[in-house]
């Protein structure tokens, strides 16, 4: 294995375009090198493999860390690249076990265009019995391949920048669909795990306070546990653990779904008679009728409208998607406005996009740090005769 440090004499075969994402740093002029691999609208070049790297979940962890802001800002961009047709963003393939009915594992292959395209796969498991050993119920990596050769150049340890934009893209809904309406003073988050904590995280970061945060989670521990992560954060506010769910949600503003509910048990609609602001990010929480009786924004219509999601039961109960107001993108573009005189739910699916435009930030942040790890000759076969 070997590290590249980018400010040294040696370069990486293949060195990391820019992406728009990158912060204004200037990357160092690279040293004469082997010939780099051809970019997309570059002069034709001879193309070579590029070097194969491995980043660790501590790296990962290191660069987005204290990056709250400008990861929002990363995944609006996305979002608008996305909704201007500049991606490609396959439907997931989910692979199901009929001896572990509730485990499941999840490939999101994706495509960016634009000015540093890249492609990739995100591969994501999601093991609720974790839970029970005290381990996180998500694991993953991400690959990323050069979109002129095809090789793969990276895998990076991804539960980190899964969570990552996954919260990030929650702030973002919550700060889009709050315009136009005094700011919510409560939140109250169904569900204490890691992505409830990524949330929160990134909430605070971009300048989000409350009056009130209210708690509820099966387990008694969990709860515990998520109080006490807000307690030591220093967050303003009274932090009220719920027993009762129709409570947390009737004394919400801003209410936060983060479950692994596989299908709905929220049922009635007049809990959301107050008209909140609902981030449904683990999508199977909410009946058809709470979501029929809702203005409803996904971040992508046939992306949500799948794999037994709240839209999709929805969508099979009524026969159409005209409960469907828009994408997050037609919110940002002005060609959908939300009212605040009906409950607001975001269900956002999770684009392997969004994974892709982080994780390449990740790549670029841990290049330019110097500590890039290179598995030498990981790509034996280099000729095709030899």
């Amino acid at each position: 294995m070997t590290t590249i440090d980018a400010h040294a004499t040696a370069t990486p075969t293949r060195a990391p375009a820019r992406s728009p994402a990158a912060h204004a740093t200037p990357t160092p002029a690279p040293t004469p090198a082997p010939t780099p691999v051809a970019r997309r609208g570059a002069s034709p070049e001879p193309l070579s493999v590029p070097p194969f790297a491995v980043i660790p979940g501590e790296q990962v962890q290191r660069a987005l860390q204290g990056r709250e802001e400008h990861l929002v800002k990363v995944v609006e961009e996305t979002y608008r690249l996305h909704g201007a047709g500049r991606s490609v963003n396959p439907p997931s393939t989910f692979l199901r076990f009929t001896d572990r009915p509730t485990s499941r594992m999840i490939a999101l292959p994706a495509s960016i265009g634009g000015a540093d395209p890249v492609d990739g796969l995100k591969w994501i498991s999601s093991f609720p019995g974790n839970v029970s050993a005290d381990l996180p119920r998500a694991s993953a990596v991400l690959i990323l391949n050069d979109p002129v050769t095809g090789y793969p150049f990276a895998c990076l340890e991804s539960s980190i920048i899964s969570a990552s934009r996954t919260a990030a893209s929650a702030a973002l809904a919550a700060d889009w669909l709050t315009r136009g309406r005094p700011r919510p003073p409560r939140v109250g988050f169904f569900g204490t795990g890691l992505i409830a904590r990524y949330v929160h995280t990134f909430l605070a970061a971009t300048g989000w306070t409350f009056d009130e945060i209210g708690v509820h989670d099966l387990s008694a521990r969990s709860c515990a546990g998520f109080r006490l992560y807000l307690e030591q954060s220093g967050v303003p506010g009274r932090i009220t653990v719920h027993d009762d769910p129709e409570d947390l949600i009737r004394l919400s503003d801003l209410v936060v779904f983060a479950t692994v509910a596989d299908r709905p048990h929220v049922e009635d609609p007049a809990w959301f008679a107050h008209a909140p602001v609902v981030l449904h990010i683990s999508l199977r929480d909410l009946a058809p009728r709470v979501l029929l009786a809702s203005t409803n924004i996904v971040d992508d219509v046939d992306h949500c409208l799948r794999a037994s999601t709240s839209p999709h039961l929805a969508e099979q109960l009524t026969g159409d998607r005209r409960f469907i107001r828009g994408t997050l993108d037609d919110v940002m573009a002005g060609r959908v406005t939300v009212a605040g005189d009906r409950p607001t739910v975001f269900s956002p699916f999770g684009l392997g996009v969004l994974d892709l435009a982080v994780g390449k930030y990740v790549y670029d942040e841990v290049y330019r740090s110097g500590e890039l790890q290179v598995i030498d000759h990981f790509f034996h076969e280099v000729r095709r005769y030899g």
